[in-house]
């Protein structure tokens, strides 16, 4: 089995589902004769041609309202946008045309489509390369959102965001782009969309959190092992729909939860499960759920990137206030 990183998994991921289905087809810039901005589309030029490999021009909008049409007429179009930041231009096609076709066609048609993108930040990139949309998205009806954190759980979610009939936004976490490897089976498999992974079984507080956050929280979690702290790590992997059962038992098993996100904190998505919470589990709460959560600002520019992004210091100093409660 081949040790891979994250944008080897995805680019595994594309070839497969390539090789499985003539209908799939990858579209956006710079994705075919150069192999993507981080090179998770290389070699797929070579392999199946100009005709399912498409160059486009710098137009966000018209990369995402051409794969809408693609998807409605039958194929399976995989969209990228180079970083998350410019997927606002095509936040009209996104929002008010391929969220909407199956229930405007009152199901008629579906629009089996993926945009794929990077995100987040940690690799000292400008503005509009480094943001965290995600809550744009999730709170729009007819959207799927998946951020994977693992090389496996890329694969899988990917493999299983081609084949959905809708359409799914596919935040990939440049951050740990290459940061490690891990064992990915070479045959096509699927990790389903809405189910969470339990990173770490712990009794004394559960934290919740996504995408390259997952091994900040790791990190954490081994130092206050060492005080005796045992935390719950649950690696959401998919925000839009969220696992709430894993949520709501975690929270049923530890009393205690905190959510870590590097999204701005004011209606971010931690903000979501704290009132999930609230509905579904608050009787077994023994104290307020915290966030931790990058800042109400833009993202700043690399100076002060460090400062902004949630840190294995900022997750104790959170584990430390909920359980001090």
């Amino acid at each position: 089995m081949a040790k891979l990183t994250i944008v080897q998994a995805v680019a595994d991921a594309l070839r497969t589902e390539m090789e499985r289905d003539e209908r799939v087809v990858v579209l956006g810039e710079d994705v075919g004769v150069n192999g993507g901005v981080f090179r998770a589309t290389e070699g797929l030029y070579e392999r199946f041609g100009e005709k399912r490999v498409i160059d486009t021009p710098l137009a966000e909008s018209g990369i995402v309202g051409t794969a809408i049409g693609m998807a409605i007429y039958g194929l399976r179009p995989v969209a990228e946008i180079q970083f998350e930041g410019f997927m606002a231009p095509a936040f009209d096609q996104i929002v008010n045309h391929a969220a909407r076709i199956r229930t405007r066609s009152r199901g008629r048609f579906s629009c089996p489509l993926v945009i794929r993108a990077p995100w987040g930040g940690g690799i000292r990139a400008p503005e509009h390369h480094s943001d965290s949309p995600e809550a744009w998205f999730i709170h729009q009806p007819g959207l799927k959102v998946v951020i994977p954190s693992t090389p496996y759980d890329t694969k899988g979610l990917l493999i299983a965001a081609i084949r959905d009939p809708d359409p799914v936004i596919f935040f990939e976490p440049k951050r740990i782009y290459r940061a490690f490897r891990q064992e990915v089976p070479e045959e096509a498999y699927t990790v389903p969309i809405g189910r969470a992974r339990t990173v770490r079984e712990g009794r004394d507080v559960a934290i919740f959190t996504w995408g390259a956050m997952v091994r900040i929280v790791e990190e954490a979690a081994e130092e206050l092992a060492g005080r005796g702290i045992e935390c719950e790590i649950v690696d959401l992997r998919t925000l839009s729909p969220v696992d709430v059962e894993a949520i709501v038992a975690a929270v049923q098993k530890t009393g205690r939860a905190l959510v870590v996100h590097e999204a701005p904190k004011t209606a971010g998505f931690g903000a979501e499960i704290v009132a999930l919470i609230n509905e579904r589990a608050l009787l077994y709460l023994e104290a307020p759920v915290y966030r931790v959560a990058g800042f109400d600002t833009p993202m700043p520019l690399f100076h002060l990137e460090d400062y902004y992004l949630p840190n294995k210091d900022r997750v104790i100093r959170g584990v430390e206030r909920v359980l001090s409660f």
